[in-house]
């Protein structure tokens, strides 16, 4: 425990863009660790990319089918064995359910390194917290997340972003975006505090620096509506006189706004010109309908009405864009209800976090080639209730 202490003292002090060499001259130091790397998640969720610290550097190593990918996809700390008297220990680095990378390290002895697995795994879920922290003042870590470049209406897009999942005992939610560096105007927002959980899915319009430059006036003014505390309706109605008084009707939002009482599952529902929503009840896959109303932006002063929703315990709802339902095939056919039915169905099985990429994976085969025409946004709510 004096250990972890150290190490712990050692993340909370260390300069934001130097978490990652005090890390590992702690593990070094008090763990005997001979080597240390820390990986992070790309954009894509494809590859791990690597924090490197000259002159030590690696090589990314892919999600799917590599041992870090493992603890990553787990989010369960994954030993294998080495050389002879090493192991290679991989930690998920997870922070509230967010995956961020795997921390990575050799070390002596298999039986001693499992003995010390619980407090390795424990340094890795502290690093996570202070990554967070730490990129409100240094890029390293977001450059270190990317394989390619961002376009710039992408990296607006992001840095809009609350992350990629989250957690708690009533729910688990994921989302992901493509083309993921390079994402127009689809996003996803939520907020939670001890009763509620608000979550916004949103339908962009149009292409590049536009389309980024209003959704981040939607959501701002939906964001800033919420924290005045004023009900979900007459957050969709300011966000709406928002978004009308700067572009006049030229341009408007699709989005779909819930606001779930955690004890209960009773959510009050605005629909926007809304994304698509199927449910996954006892193994059962339905679309949900609600009443639409007028996207965000599209008219003067529009006035919106609540409707009454409920989720059950083992709920599974999946939020997807015009980009995933309504994308053609080479032979023109659109992707729609059966084949979705089909994408949630075999991923029935997968945590939330991992429900968007699996899908989005299964509409790259749909659409015939590997960089959309259009967003695609999906996102997976694991409802567990109280």
């Amino acid at each position: 425990m004096n250990r972890f202490v150290t190490a712990e003292r050692a993340l909370r002090t260390a300069a934001p863009h130097e978490l990652f060499d005090a890390v590992r001259r702690v593990l070094t130091e008090e763990y005997a660790a001979r080597s240390v790397e820390l990986y992070l998640a790309d954009y894509g969720l494809t590859v791990l990319q690597p924090l490197s610290v000259p002159p030590h550097t690696a090589e990314p190593v892919p999600v799917h089918g590599s041992a870090a990918g493992r603890a990553f996809g787990a989010q369960e700390p994954f030993v294998e064995a080495f050389r002879e008297g090493l192991v290679r220990a991989h930690l998920p680095v997870t922070v509230r359910g967010d995956r961020l990378g795997v921390l990575s390290l050799t070390l002596p002895d298999g039986d001693g390194a499992s003995g010390v697995l619980g407090e390795l795994a424990d340094i890795a879920e502290v690093l996570g917290h202070e990554i967070v922290v730490a990129e409100r003042d240094t890029d390293v870590y977001l450059q270190a997340r990317r394989k390619d470049r961002l376009t710039l209406a992408a990296e607006m897009q992001w840095q809009l972003l609350p992350g990629r999942a989250c957690s708690r005992p009533e729910y688990e939610l994921g989302a992901q975006l493509e083309p993921a560096y390079a994402i127009y105007g689809d996003n996803f927002d939520w907020s939670a505090t001890a009763d509620h959980l608000m979550l916004y899915v949103t339908n962009g319009m149009g292409e590049g620096i536009e389309a980024s430059l209003l959704t981040n006036l939607a959501i701002n003014a939906l964001r800033n509506a919420r924290r005045a505390g004023i009900a979900i309706d007459d957050q969709a109605a300011l966000a709406d006189q928002a978004v009308y008084a700067h572009y006049q009707g030229r341009c408007y939002l699709s989005v779909l706004m819930f606001e779930f009482e955690l004890a209960t599952g009773r959510a009050k529902v605005v629909d926007a010109g809304s994304p698509q929503l199927l449910r996954l009840r006892a193994g059962v896959v339905e679309p949900v309908a609600f009443e639409a109303q007028l996207p965000l932006g599209m008219f003067e002063e529009t006035d919106y009405v609540v409707q009454e929703f409920h989720v059950e315990p083992g709920d599974r709802l999946v939020f997807v864009s015009d980009g995933v339902h309504a994308v053609a095939s080479p032979k023109g056919e659109a992707y729609g209800d059966a084949a979705l039915n089909r994408a949630i169905t075999s991923t029935r099985l997968l945590p939330a976090a991992e429900v968007p990429r699996a899908i989005l994976r299964e509409l790259t085969g749909h659409r015939g080639r590997t960089v959309p025409d259009d967003d695609a946004l999906v996102v997976c709510l694991d409802w567990h209730g109280r």
